[in-house]
């Protein structure tokens, strides 16, 4: 065979094919995001008169840009995932035009990548009744949580194991971010690594009945943004559902607390609940007399 003959024979190079980088994939999915919102808008909702023939539903990217005054070019690279620096404040613009609730406002600045200048505060509710039993469980720690480890309420003595939550953004009250960042509760949780990766199980067993929710998808964004650990474990795929069990909590100025917890439902599905932390042995009875008393 000569060397010709081999040559056109031999199959063509084909260049490896690479892997989209965490930011592309989030501005993929950024401009995914912005079209379905578009989409969903008429003109009417947003005062602009009906002109002319409409192609797609909802608005046109013109009038977006229009209502949210900034340029047509810009906003239509943004809505083709480009890589383009994106400001807070043409941001804010672009959620106001959109007319984003405050989960929408939320996951949109979580995929562009920037701080909320004026994040919307969430009040969940919690009944009187609720908060007057985490007042008697005292001196036991106790919170309430939802299914996204949103701390929703507390007595004093949860914050001696999970830290002073009031001195916190209301985004990082939150125990699964608690636990793979910087935190008091990641120092005092004696064996977090076996307990990060029960939460992010059990975190991923959750998504599966709320994986449409902003919410949810802005708070998984945001930790495999902020944590390598959390996306190894995320990429394991490992589920469990919430159950009751055990944990030890070696606190500064308290000692080592072997605790169990207990899930108490506040409702006929799995979502918020109440968890009570109770002393397995009677040094830890006497030590949990150290912990707050008072908020």
């Amino acid at each position: 065979m000569s060397l010709t003959t081999a040559a056109a024979q031999a199959p063509a190079y084909a260049p490896p094919v690479k892997a989209a980088t965490p930011a592309a994939a989030r501005r993929h999915d950024l401009a995914a995001f912005l079209r379905s919102r578009r989409e969903r808008i008429s003109p009417d909702q947003v005062g602009l008169p009906r002109t002319g023939r409409r192609r797609t539903p909802g608005l046109r990217r013109e009038e977006v840009a229009q209502l949210a005054a900034v340029g047509v070019t810009w906003y239509t690279w943004l809505e083709q995932g480009r890589d383009i620096q994106v400001s807070a404040q043409v941001l804010d613009a672009v959620s106001r035009a959109l007319l984003l609730d405050p989960s929408e406002r939320a996951h949109l600045f979580t995929l562009a990548g920037a701080d909320d200048p004026a994040p919307v505060v969430e009040c969940p509710t919690v009944t009187p009744s609720v908060r007057l039993v985490l007042e008697q469980m005292a001196p036991y720690p106790a919170g309430v949580i939802n299914a996204r480890y949103a701390v929703l309420a507390y007595n004093a003595q949860y914050t001696g194991i999970v830290g002073d939550l009031d001195a916190l953004p209301p985004e990082d009250r939150n125990l699964i971010w608690l636990a793979f960042t910087p935190s008091h509760f990641r120092e005092v949780l004696v064996d977090h690594e076996t307990e990060r990766d029960l939460m992010v199980a059990r975190f991923r067993a959750g998504m599966a009945d709320h994986s449409a929710e902003p919410a949810w998808k802005a708070l998984l964004a945001r930790l495999l943004n902020a944590s390598p650990d959390f996306a190894a474990a995320w990429q394991r795929h490992d589920v469990m559902r919430p159950g009751n069990g055990l944990k030890r909590f070696h606190v500064p100025g308290v000692g080592l607390l072997h605790c169990e917890y207990t899930n108490f439902w506040l409702g006929p599905r799995q979502g918020s609940r109440m968890i009570a932390y109770t002393p397995r042995d009677e040094q830890t009875r006497e030590l949990m007399n150290r912990l707050p008393s008072r908020l």
